[in-house]
């Protein structure tokens, strides 16, 4: 429907039908863009122009709106109608072009109310245009958001390291419709590849590659041997707040006209992809590292329960004496070895050892000492010839850093002789009846320590009333607060001042007095004594 409109040069106010009709298309919310027709044709009946056309601008550039008349190019330049150039109209975002030019001065007058209202006409389509864009904008972002959201749901939903990696490669390259791409975590201090999809790539890249820095960065292209022979590459980090976990790098967005580069969009998708992806990543590392825990935890308990069930829960019966041991491990399991044995011919047995080291490695160097030493007992009475077997066994068959201090005696219960063989361990006490001390000092080298060590053995009598400590350094060498050690003297006075208590009772005394010494401070290395008393009467 065409409208009735002015002829050239006359008053538009005298035309009350067309500006009628004009005001309902304003009123009509779809019809700005008819609106718009109009009154450029009416612009150009009442200028007497031959064509007329409306341009708005739209970015850099000035995309045609309306025209009537002449053909004119659907897109300008800037330059085109930049100040007041010949045959052009300026209007708020945008322009008139008038053919013939001369024709857009002599409007000034005639279209002068009609200028205006194309210029309110053309803001408020060019404001329609803006918010229906951004629309658009916030609704794509809301799929994305949502498409975002999916991959995370898949990515966090496992805790299997394996098929996670593969999640995240393949649902990067569903994300960006690219054609290949590669994770890269990192090991060892540097960027190792975990996995690659589409075509090879490096497999590995220096964490501190400046090139592979400004390319995650977004500041610069992808090292060359990153993705071989992609044609476009973005790459965002994958990092936690502990720091950088690794990398995700995509090649080669595919579009309808094919390969094409990835616009900034795609970069922000990638990098909260990647924030989902570290997440996920971050949880199955603690979730192997919680597993990984427990087990350790479990192998520790049993490691204990073998080690309970290798040192000695009671003491045989020897008349006229008192004997009792005990131990406790610094650690969940120690390299602290006692051993109470009964012997053929009534004769009782001792030993005492103190593996190197601490922990797991010196639980299971008890473990070869208490069979080794068993074994042994088979062939060899305790004493020198025993002790250089046992030296041979463990220098053969644990690392050259790994060694054993030993005291092992034998006592005849009737004489109350007692031959002993110290090889590097500390002097066990010999607390005489009218309070001598006398010590058992070391008359070799460590077990294990030196090849074809040589021992000798020594003997003392204990009479009625001696009482004997064993003892590993774990007691003598407990640290006060002010890194002051126990020492073997006070033990010796201590020993002295209860020496008639029941030896259950007499070992609760040293370890509350060695407790007391320390304040609180953690026990650093593990404890273990043997007490052997001859007693008054028979």
């Amino acid at each position: 429907m065409s409208l009735p409109l002015p002829g050239p040069g006359s008053d538009p106010a005298a035309e009350p039908e067309a500006w009628g009709r004009l005001l309902e298309l304003a009123r009509e919310e779809s019809a700005d863009h008819l609106l718009l027709r109009h009154l450029v044709e009416m612009w150009a009946r009442t200028s007497g122009a031959r064509g007329v056309a409306l341009y708005l601008e739209q970015g850099e550039l000035l995309r045609r709106e309306a025209a009537i008349g002449d053909e004119f190019p659907s897109i300008l330049e800037r330059d085109d109608v930049a100040n007041g150039a010949a045959g052009t109209v300026p209007l708020p975002g945008g322009a008139l072009v008038v053919e013939p030019p001369e024709a857009a001065a002599a409007a000034a007058g005639a279209a002068a109310q009609l200028t205006l209202l194309l210029g309110a006409a053309a803001t408020n389509r060019r404001l329609k245009q803006q918010i229906k864009a951004e629309r658009f904008q916030v609704n794509y972002r809301i799929v994305e958001l949502e498409a975002l959201y999916d991959v995370g749901l898949a990515v966090a939903g496992t805790l299997d390291r394996e098929r996670l990696a593969e999640e995240v490669l393949m649902r990067a390259i569903s994300l960006l419709d690219a054609r290949r791409a590669a994770l890269y975590l990192i090991e060892n201090g540097c960027y190792r590849l975990d996995r690659a999809f589409g075509g090879a790539a490096a497999a590995e890249v220096a964490v501190a590659d400046p090139e592979l820095g400004r390319f995650l960065a977004g500041e610069g292209p992808a090292p060359a041997a990153l993705l071989p022979g992609a044609r476009y590459a973005i790459g965002v980090p994958i990092q936690v707040e502990a720091g950088p976990r690794g990398f995700l790098a995509v090649g080669d967005k595919e579009t309808r006209r094919g390969l094409a580069p990835f616009p900034e969009g795609d970069r922000r998708i990638l990098v909260l992809f990647a924030t989902q992806a570290a997440l996920a990543l971050e949880n199955v590392r603690l979730h192997q590292q919680a597993l990984e825990t427990e087990r350790m935890a479990r192998e520790m308990e049993l490691a204990a329960e073998i080690q309970r069930l290798i040192l000695p829960t009671g003491a045989p019966p020897v008349p006229g004496y008192s004997l009792f041991g005990w131990n406790r491990p610094a650690r969940q399991v120690g390299g602290d070895y006692f051993d109470l044995l009964s012997l053929p011919g009534g004769q009782v047995g001792l030993a005492v050892g103190d593996v190197s080291g601490k922990g797991v490695p010196a639980a299971l160097m008890v473990s070869t000492l208490h069979s080794a030493l068993r074994l042994l007992l088979d062939r060899f009475p305790p004493g020198p010839e025993l002790v250089e077997a046992l030296s041979a066994h463990v220098l053969a068959s644990s690392a050259p850093s790994k060694y054993i201090t030993l005291l092992l005696a034998e006592l005849d219960p009737g004489s109350g002789a007692l031959r002993y063989v110290n090889a590097g361990h500390n002097p066990g006490l010999l607390l005489r009846r009218d309070g001598e001390v006398e010590l058992l000092d070391a008359c070799g080298l460590p077990v294990g320590l030196l090849p074809g060590s040589r021992y000798q053995a020594r003997a003392v009598v204990l009479a009625r009333g001696d009482l004997l400590c064993l003892y590993s350094d774990g007691i003598t060498e407990c640290l006060s607060p002010e890194d002051e050690e126990f020492g073997a003297d006070r033990l010796a006075a201590l020993l002295a001042e209860h020496r008639d208590l029941p030896l259950a009772e007499l070992v609760e005394a040293i370890d509350g007095a060695t407790g007391a010494f320390g304040a609180g401070t953690p026990q650093g290395d593990d404890q273990t004594l043997v007490l052997l008393r001859r007693e008054e009467e028979a």
